[in-house]
């Protein structure tokens, strides 16, 4: 019976060794730039479009400053395609100007013409 228990334990402990060395595995790559957003309206539409693309591990968007930050798989994407994947939901990105028809569909409240 106490065999089983050391088998037990180590087995759990196995475990726990595996999960921490998946957490502290390599983080993806990571690339912030600067948009067109305004609202707490862009913030859910570029981290929400973002989170659909592929290779995206997450997409966080800070109003104040208007830079977002992508944590991606650079094997499956690059800063250029998370640049035009923001133009095309309608807002710039660094120097890359938002696609015109993307940018007509925004709501009036998230144009960067729009006073906040």
């Amino acid at each position: 019976m106490k065999t089983l228990k050391i088998w037990m334990l180590a087995l759990v402990m196995t475990g726990f060794a595996t999960v921490g060395f998946a957490a502290n595995g390599k983080k993806g790559d990571e690339v912030k730039f600067k948009t067109s957003a305004v609202c707490g309206m862009c913030k859910a539409t570029i981290e929400k479009g973002l989170a659909y693309e592929k290779g995206v591990e997450k997409a966080v968007l800070d109003v104040d400053s208007k830079i977002v930050t992508v944590t991606y798989d650079a094997k499956k994407t690059s800063p250029e395609k998370l640049k035009k994947a923001v133009n095309e939901l309608g807002y710039d990105a660094d120097d890359s100007p938002a696609t015109p028809r993307a940018y007509d569909r925004l709501d009036e409240c998230c144009k960067k013409d729009s006073a906040h």
